[in-house]
């Protein structure tokens, strides 16, 4: 299947690991020559000597903290006229609202919201003045099924869902596209961290963590590739009249109520 991506130049942040990582390798599979931006230095060389390997496109690695504006803006010159940025780095922790104290918010908050929401400030208008271009917010499905004990991250992807869709509503008449995607419980470390964490309190061993996901669709977890398959399509002309809308993958745990 012909994606017509050769060519293509992204961004994807928090692309050196997890999800972002996988994104990466399934643009640079389908021809994108990639920008990847991550905190770690050491994580991005090893990111981008893999996909090197692996692909014939071109890979320049941005180790910087995007949770400040002079990176982002820095990050954004650099770059120059991307066609696809994809917003993914950030983790928001869990917590209630009285166990989440204020910095540990606001410091997770401008990585994942405001973070998505500076960068797009300045990708978004050359995109509609070239009339041309895709943006992709990874969100979660917290945002649209919040939890009491993820409050934190259950609003920031709320936030990240309402641009996404606002944006996303009007930017098709500037030949742009913008939207969201909501992965469920994915194979990444930081899932199997928690998922261990669990276990450990809950079960008495941490090795025991594969019993927490019996009742999720399929008895498993979203694989990375399934997550980065869809974010490829989505990025592809294959998907040109797709904007202002959510793509949630989670196997239908959002909808077993």
């Amino acid at each position: 299947m012909e994606l017509n991506l050769k060519g293509r130049i992204a961004l994807i942040t928090g692309g050196s690991r997890g999800i972002g990582f996988g994104i990466a390798k399934g643009l640079a599979a389908a021809g994108c020559h990639l920008h990847l931006a991550s905190r770690s230095a050491e994580d991005l060389q090893r990111a981008v000597t893999q996909i090197k390997d692996e692909y014939q496109v071109e890979v320049t690695p941005h180790a910087l903290d995007l949770s400040r504006f002079d990176s982002l803006n820095g990050l954004a010159e650099t770059c120059g006229d991307i066609d696809i940025l994809i917003n993914n780095a950030g983790a928001i922790p869990a917590g209630t609202l009285a166990s989440v104290d204020e910095l540990t918010w606001r410091q997770a908050w401008d990585l994942k919201v405001f973070g998505y929401i500076h960068l797009m400030r300045m990708i978004y208008p050359r995109m509609c003045s070239r009339r041309r271009g895709v943006i992709v917010n990874i969100a979660g499905t917290a945002g649209e099924r919040p939890l009491a004990g993820y409050v934190a991250g259950s609003m920031g992807n709320a936030a990240i869902i309402a641009l996404s869709r606002a944006l996303g509503g009007e930017s098709l008449d500037h030949g742009v596209r913008v939207l969201a995607v909501n992965p469920g419980p994915t194979e990444t470390d930081r899932v199997y961290g928690f998922l261990k964490g669990r276990a450990s309190t809950e079960l008495g061993d941490a090795e025991r963590w594969r019993e927490l996901t019996a009742r999720l669709p399929g008895g498993r977890l979203a694989s990375i590739a399934e997550v980065a398959n869809m974010v490829t399509f989505l990025c592809s002309d294959l998907s040109s009249y797709t904007s202002g809308t959510v793509v949630t993958i989670d196997g239908g745990a959002s909808s077993r109520g």
